[in-house]
């Protein structure tokens, strides 16, 4: 039997209310008036386009929105949901976005400051093109982001490196991080999407944008550009950002990244603290699978995908936020990790390939950033493959640093490496 136009109108003004009992945006003029009005409650976004021009404020107690509702924001001057010491609060459901126009922006689709116990589940965050993360989480404990997607938020930006002594350069680039977790511990990442479709690492894109392309150069060079570099007056480098990235070396702890899937990425997932769950992750189309560096401690690396990778797969390496112990000060060390059981496969065959040549490689140990930096010391390897049914585009497929920083006690047992065109590796791997 047919529904009567009044069963299918009550049934729309439901929907448009929300459940039963529940709050709904419906019922004020604003999302925020209806936070405002409801302190410590979950508010209904019904479906719709909720256009908006300033940011919507969450605080408070198990408050937050949910529903199927569209939630777009007009103005690139600020983010769409800013979450501030809030506890217990939720996002779910929803999809936030910006239109043409306003899609370049330096703030982020969600911003969550100093919360505890914060879920964003089921949310989708598309076209939120920024420097930032387009979602952003910092200084908060027990988070938890589920099957979200993340869709297209990188920008051409400057990279600018004038400032101190070690770099000396500003270039044009793309960048942008889809999630970004900031001095954060017992943060969990699980099921999401972060995809990037309009800045692919094409020679077209590189020639449109002038990336790579200095715009900035100090009197002097610092240390970590190459002499080469410095005087084309050109990076490579010009790909930034990572599609998820966790870090603040030394304060973030205790992190799950697990089951997620990754397109198109500058850095699939770039990591910059300790005891951390890498596990059942796809990474395809990225420079860099994944790293750990800056004092990155006791990491599992266990049962990935990293698919047409083409600057290398996993790289673990410390970095310049690396340091020994001094006056009492705990050292920031890398290492104490494990690599097993993962599949690196079509290396080197990736979009970005055209930019590297053969200095590439699946794996990459490398030396430290500055000379006091400890090497990275005490990691396991085994049970890896590396499969490439096209041609070998690598060198070695295990390049291990030869400086006097260069990694300590690496062990390889039972790996499947197929060499590169100079061998399996740079240096003798031992069991």
């Amino acid at each position: 039997m047919k529904p009567t136009v009044l069963t299918l109108l009550l049934l729309a003004a439901r929907a448009f209310a929300g459940p039963a009992g529940e709050v709904s945006a419906a019922a004020y003029p604003t999302i925020q008036a209806a936070l405002a009005a409801n302190p410590d409650r979950m508010v209904f976004v019904p479906p719709g386009d909720h256009v908006i021009t300033e940011k919507i404020r969450i605080r408070g107690v198990r408050s937050g929105l949910y529903g199927p509702g569209r939630i777009i924001q007009k103005n690139p001057d600020h983010p769409v949901i800013e979450i501030e010491n809030a506890v217990d609060a939720e996002v779910r459901d929803i999809t936030i976005t910006r239109p043409e126009g306003a899609q370049e922006t330096g703030k982020e689709g969600i911003l969550a400051q100093r919360c505890r116990n914060l879920v964003i589940e089921n949310v989708r965050v598309l076209e939120n093109r920024t420097r930032s993360g387009a979602v952003l989480v910092t200084d908060s404990q027990g988070t938890r982001i589920s099957r979200c997607l993340v869709r297209n938020y990188m920008r051409v930006s400057i990279d600018d490196r004038t400032q101190g002594d070690v770099s000396g350069y500003a270039f044009n680039c793309t960048d942008g991080t889809g999630i970004m977790i900031r001095y954060c511990t017992g943060t969990l990442i699980e099921g999401s999407q972060v995809v990037e479709e309009t800045f692919r690492p094409t020679p077209e894109t590189k020639e449109r944008h002038k990336l790579g392309s200095f715009v900035k150069k100090n009197p002097q060079k610092g240390p970590h550009l190459s002499q080469q570099a410095w005087d084309a007056g050109y990076t490579d480098n010009w790909r930034q950002g990572s599609a998820i990235q966790v870090t603040a070396p030394e304060t973030s702890d205790f992190t799950r990244l697990v089951n997620n899937h990754i397109e198109n990425a500058a850095q699939g997932i770039d990591l910059h603290c300790d005891h951390v769950i890498v596990s059942g992750n796809v990474v395809n189309h990225a420079h860099i699978g994944m790293k750990a560096m800056h004092g990155s401690r006791n990491v599992l690396i266990t049962g990935n995908q990293f698919i047409r990778n083409d600057l290398w797969a996993i790289g673990l390496m410390p970095g310049a936020a690396a340091h020994p112990a001094t006056d009492g000060r705990q050292a920031n060390a890398d290492g104490g990790s494990v690599i097993t059981g993962n599949i690196i496969s079509d290396f080197g065959h990736g979009e970005a390939h055209w930019m590297w040549g053969m200095e590439r490689s699946p794996f990459k140990f490398d030396a430290g950033q500055d000379a006091d930096d400890p090497p990275l010391t005490d990691v396991l390897i085994q049970g890896n493959l590396v499969h490439n049914p096209g041609p070998v585009r690598y060198k070695y497929a295990v390049i291990i640093a030869d400086e006097p920083s260069r990694p300590r006690n690496l062990h390889f047992s039972n790996n499947l490496f197929p060499p590169g065109t100079q061998g399996v590796s740079n240096r003798e791997l031992t069991p």
